[in-house]
């Protein structure tokens, strides 16, 4: 990739050593990073030079992540990943109301952050087409259809929004409809690289998909527990 060609990163964190690893890292990798320590400088520096997708923490002094990406959002449909200490409750509903594409919790490998960034930057870019267009990867069960290509899913029609995360786990659950997969599975799908997470960090992806699917079909249970094993889509 040209320099010319190569894509912009924000990112935004009080930390210092994690500006200065991160940069490293995703420079290495071509990209185009601009730091910022605070909301409020990135607010400023983002209406001045836009970036191709901001990675910003929750917790910051002056304007935290939260009220950033909402300012943002009155401007700009910019991708945008959170970074989240593992204690902070935060509400992915809000955020994703807000207009967050992912979440990645601290601490996190740098690989991992790459992938993520990839992954949500080409989730962008493809999602610029038509979506009434399926790709021939798309994955139909029932009234669930999930495209892979563009990131799209959709349940009796209706947009469904979920974090890169959320979606690769429920392709893995639904490419093999009636077949069980353990946590250790589904988090294999999700994450390319071997990252500790324990089950209730597992758990609560599956809640939340769950919680998505209701806000549209509260009668939706296509997902299903097996207790001690691990989860399922259903059948039919």
């Amino acid at each position: 990739m040209s320099k010319q060609d190569a894509m912009t990163i924000a990112l935004v964190d009080d930390d210092r050593n994690i500006l200065t690893s991160v940069s490293m890292a995703l420079e290495a990798e071509d990209f185009i990073v601009r730091t910022y320590r605070d909301g409020a400088e990135a607010l400023r520096g983002l209406m001045e030079k836009p970036a191709d997708l901001v990675v910003l923490d929750i917790k910051m002094p002056r304007m935290d992540g939260m009220e950033l990406l909402t300012k943002l959002r009155r401007k700009s449909d910019v991708p945008a990943i959170f970074l989240t200490s593992k204690d902070d409750e935060v509400d992915e509903v809000l955020g994703l109301k807000i207009g967050a594409d992912d979440y990645i919790r601290k601490p996190f490998s740098q690989r991992l952050l790459i992938e993520r960034i990839r992954a949500v930057l080409r989730r962008a870019d493809i999602g610029q087409g038509d979506d009434d267009t399926k790709s021939e990867n798309a994955i139909v069960r029932g009234d669930l259809v999930l495209d892979p290509d563009r990131h799209l899913c959709k349940w009796k029609d209706i947009p469904v929004q979920l974090t890169v995360t959320e979606f690769l786990i429920l392709r893995a659950l639904a490419q093999r409809p009636g077949h069980v997969k353990n946590r250790d599975q589904l988090m294999d799908a999700a994450y390319s690289e071997n990252v500790y997470v324990d089950d209730r960090t597992v758990d609560s992806h599956i809640k939340r998909l769950r919680r998505k699917f209701r806000q549209h079909d509260g009668d939706f249970d296509m997902i299903e527990t097996l207790y001690g094993v691990g989860y399922r889509y259903r059948e039919g």
